[in-house]
């Protein structure tokens, strides 16, 4: 048996080597923290390089609009003088988020509506749709980007796994019930937020519920693998119509979407410190998005994915037409679509 005398110094230097790991990360990070601050500002203003009142008369659903990407997104589009429509499932989230962003907007700012929408719902993406197709006379971009992270395993209020229900059927039928007034509102363009980690994930037709079995980490590649394979099956079946849709890859941001991953009490200093260092804020994350909705440079594009305002080149799974188009029936058949 250890003494009392022995453990406690054990203990205590244990813990000297924790606080010795976290001051020398802390310093030996501080420099690259000073300089990636100094180089990311930098990145961070590209928005600010759009003229004024690029948006002006202009309405943008972004879905997931109060907090991380999404609001950053959504503040930056209400300052080339937008109306953008806050599509969130947290009303009170929603106004301050709207509140907190028009503060920030400026004097010269467009206009923020707040929209009842509930992915994990298609009754509640079909009110909303009705909603905006009763009261909207144009819709001139769609952002799909709310999105959960490797949740619990939960299912949606039709019984479809959760990551699969909120990261792509719900934006499949939020589109697809929008799509004839986003060709009404020609050109017009819809934006889908992925993530790299589709390259671990595959179209799971036998389980794609995930009864038999369910990996959370797999599961939200699997869904984010869908995000890609929907935009080109849809870039075809728009082509002609003056609707784009792109998709992107944002990278690693600074938002609540992981607030599902426990990190250990003793990690968790390190780990913020590295998010610091590493992550993008949201701001830098939302710029790809922000240039997908507005940017000229990308007039008529479609079917391509984007990471930092540049075409990315995805790997064969998600350029697969016939898994696209075999997702594309199933899912019509998932959200009702099909008669």
């Amino acid at each position: 048996m250890w003494s009392a005398a022995f453990t406690r110094t054990l203990l205590f230097n244990t813990a000297l080597m924790s606080a010795a790991v976290i001051l020398a990360a802390v310093l030996g990070g501080g420099f690259l923290l000073i300089a990636r601050r100094i180089f990311s500002r930098r990145k961070a203003l590209r928005s600010l390089s759009y003229p004024a009142s690029l948006m002006r008369g202009k309405t943008v659903i972004v879905t997931g609009a109060n907090c991380g990407i999404g609001k950053a997104t959504a503040a930056e589009l209400l300052k080339l003088q937008a109306r953008v429509i806050m599509a969130c499932r947290d009303r009170q989230r929603a106004e301050e988020a709207a509140q907190d962003i028009k503060n920030q907007a400026g004097a010269n700012q467009g206009e923020v509506v707040i929209k009842h929408l509930d992915l994990a719902s298609l009754q509640s993406v079909r009110s909303f749709c009705e909603e905006v197709i009763r009261e909207e006379p144009r819709i001139d971009v769609l952002i799909n980007n709310a999105g959960l992270y490797q949740c619990p395993y939960s299912r949606t209020e039709e019984g479809y796994e959760m990551q699969l229900g909120v990261n792509h059927l719900g934006h499949f039928l939020l589109t697809n019930l929008l799509l004839d007034l986003l060709k009404q509102s020609a050109p017009s363009r819809i934006v889908m937020v992925s993530s790299k980690l589709y390259k671990y994930g595959s179209i799971n037709f036998e389980d794609l519920n995930s009864e038999q079995n369910y990996n959370k980490s797999f599961c939200y590649s699997q869904s984010k693998l869908a995000n890609l394979l929907f935009t080109r099956e849809l870039a075809h079946r728009l082509d002609g119509t003056g609707v784009t849709v792109n998709a992107l890859t944002p990278g690693i941001v600074r938002t609540r979407l992981g607030r599902h991953i426990n990190i250990p009490l003793l990690i968790k200093p390190l780990f913020l410190l590295v998010s610091w260092l590493f992550f993008k804020s949201p701001l830098e994350g939302a710029q790809t998005p922000l240039y997908l909705a507005c940017s000229p440079e990308v007039e008529g594009v479609s079917g391509k994915c984007f990471t930092n305002c540049e075409e990315e080149q995805l790997l064969s799974k998600a350029t697969d037409d016939n898994t696209a188009k075999r997702l594309w029936d199933l899912s019509e058949n998932m959200v009702g679509l099909r008669r």
